[in-house]
C-alpha cells in the first residue's frame, strides 16, 4: 500500500547519521560509466530502496556495495570505514549481508544447515577445548535466524523441497545469521507470487521494526507496491546516475521520474 506524507514509514530513521555513504562512486566498462559520480547514504535504521529502469545501474550499484565489483574510483564509507575496494568476504566481517535476485542456497541441505553455515561463518577460530559450546552456539544463532523468517518449523526440510517464495526468505535468514548492520536485499519478491509477495513484504517490515535486530534495509525493487509500503526514502538510478531522491510520497510526485520510468 502507497505510503502517504508524514507516516510512520516516511520518517523511520530519517533524522539519523548515515551508516552507508558513497562519495562520486564511479563504475566504467571500457568506455561506457554503469556508474557515474554516484554520492549517496543511508540513514542508520531506514529502509532505503532504490528503483531504476533496467540497465539504470542498480545491480552495478549493488555489487560495489558488497565487493563484488570494484568501482573505478569515489569512496564507499561504512560504519565510518572506508571499505572501497575491501573483497566481499572482508565486507560482510564487517556487518554487510545481502541476498541474490537469483536465489543462492544450497539445494541440497537442510534449511538449517544453510543458515548453520553462514552462523559459522562469522567465527575465527575453533578448537577441540570449545567445539561443543560453540557449536550450541552457532545452533542457537541458526534457529534464531529461522524463526524470524518463519521457517523454524521446516528446519530439517531440504531447501529444494521448499517453496519459491520459502527459499528467498531462507536466504533472508542465511543474511541475517551473519548478525548484519545493513542487509542488502536484491529483488526479494521476484517470482513470488501475489501471497507471497505480501508476506515477504510483511517480513521484512517486522525485521524493520525490530530493535534487538538494530537493522538497516536497502532493497532493490521493482514491485513498485512493496516499493512505496516499505522505504522511508527511495533514490531512483537512470543511465547509472541520480535522477531524483526523496520520500515515496515526493518520488510518485516528481515529474522526471514520472516521465523516465513510473510512466502515469
Amino acid at each position: 500500500m502507497p505510503a502517504v506524507a508524514g507516516s510512520p514509514v516516511e520518517s523511520r530513521g530519517a533524522a539519523s547519521a548515515p551508516i552507508l555513504k558513497t562519495e562520486l562512486l564511479t563504475v566504467r566498462f571500457g568506455g561506457l560509466a554503469a556508474l557515474s559520480g554516484i554520492n549517496f547514504a543511508i540513514a542508520h535504521g531506514a529502509v532505503h530502496a532504490i528503483i531504476g529502469p533496467n540497465g539504470a545501474g542498480k545491480s552495478t550499484f549493488f555489487n560495489c556495495l558488497t565487493g563484488v565489483l570494484r568501482s573505478t574510483s569515489g569512496r564507499i564509507i561504512f560504519d565510518g570505514e572506508d571499505i572501497t575496494g575491501l573483497p566481499s568476504n572482508a565486507i560482510s566481517q564487517r556487518g554487510v549481508a545481502r541476498s541474490y535476485q537469483i536465489t543462492n542456497i544450497m539445494p541440497n541441505a537442510t534449511a538449517l544447515e544453510n543458515v548453520r553455515i553462514a552462523a559459522q561463518s562469522r567465527r575465527h577460530a575453533w578448537n577441540m577445548i570449545s567445539h561443543h559450546a560453540t557449536l550450541a552456539d552457532i545452533n542457537e544463532k541458526a534457529e534464531a535466524a529461522l524463526q524470524s523468517i518463519g521457517l523454524l518449523g521446516k528446519a530439517e526440510e531440504l531447501a529444494s523441497n521448499l517453496s519459491h517464495g520459502e527459499q528467498r526468505n531462507l536466504e533472508i535468514g542465511i543474511a541475517l545469521a551473519t548478525d548484519p548492520k545493513l542487509l542488502c536485499l536484491d529483488e526479494p519478491t521476484a517470482g513470488m507470487s501475489q501471497g507471497e509477495t505480501d508476506e515477504t513484504e510483511a517480513l521484512i517490515e517486522r525485521l524493520a521494526k525490530d530493535p534487538a535486530k538494530n537493522l538497516t534495509i536497502l532493497i532493490v525493487e521493482h514491485d513498485m507496491q512493496v516499493v512505496m509500503g516499505l522505504a522511508d526514502r527511495i533514490t531512483v538510478l537512470n543511465y547509472g546516475a541520480i535522477l531524483a531522491e526523496g520520500t515515496p510520497t515526493e518520488i510518485q510526485q516528481n515529474p522526471k521520474v514520472l516521465e523516465v520510468y513510473l510512466k502515469t
